[in-house]
């Protein structure tokens, strides 16, 4: 895995550099800024880029649009100590694959990075229930639903992705088919919808009322 770390903070971008690499994680570079972040993934091509948000000369959400657009197989993860929802929904509108705190637990940082390089959005449960209370309410009024573009096995998955499985394993158990063919009908859903990863998928579904929300109050 080939990461680059994004953090206007030197002393927290030696101590994130030092826990990578003891599991073996390959950090390329590291930028100091939005702008530098944005050169920097562009002449390293990293897999994943942990971007903080509060950044000089650009911050990381700018960043993050720009490296989502011009970059798609670019993957960015926000790793920050905002608590600010709105940061959380605009970092996901903007195209990050997920949005993480900086306290997180090591371990837990390690299984999501794995799942992030599989395709699978990088959220904890409770920010992931937050995204579901935003985008569960649809707008008014609503606009035209680009849902009659998707087959009934790509509403099968949409479906599925909503109720928070995410993981290709998982996919192609609960609807008995391949992976490989999870993989198919899920570019096929990024396409139609123009969209860039699946945690955009589970908001924008929610958003547009594609398909039910799932039973906020349950556990």
């Amino acid at each position: 895995m080939r990461v680059l770390i994004a953090d206007d903070h030197a002393l927290f971008r030696d101590g994130l550099r030092s826990l990578l690499e003891a599991r073996g994680i390959d950090v390329v570079a590291e930028a100091k800024n939005g702008r530098e972040a944005v050169e920097l993934a562009r002449s390293e091509q990293p897999e994943i880029v942990l971007m903080d948000l509060a950044m000089p000369e650009a911050g990381g959400l700018a960043a993050t649009r720009i490296i989502s657009a011009d970059l798609p197989d670019v993957r960015v993860v926000v790793l920050t100590a905002s608590e600010d929802d709105a940061d959380l929904f605009e970092a996901i509108k903007s195209g990050a694959q997920g949005f993480l705190p900086k306290d997180i637990e090591a371990q837990r940082l390690f299984e999501l990075l794995d799942g992030v390089i599989r395709g699978e959005p990088a959220l904890t449960p409770g920010l992931a229930r937050k995204l579901l209370d935003e985008f569960a309410q649809p707008d008014t009024p609503r606009p035209e639903r680009p849902s009659t573009q998707l087959t009934d096995r790509e509403r099968d998955v949409l479906k599925l992705l909503v109720q928070g499985i995410t993981s290709n394993r998982e996919l192609a158990e609960r609807l008995v088919i391949s992976e490989n063919t999870v993989k198919y009908h899920l570019r096929n859903i990024l396409a139609k919808l123009h969209l860039e990863n699946r945690a955009q998928v589970v908001a924008y579904a929610l958003r547009h009322q594609l398909v039910s929300p799932p039973d906020l109050d349950s556990n």
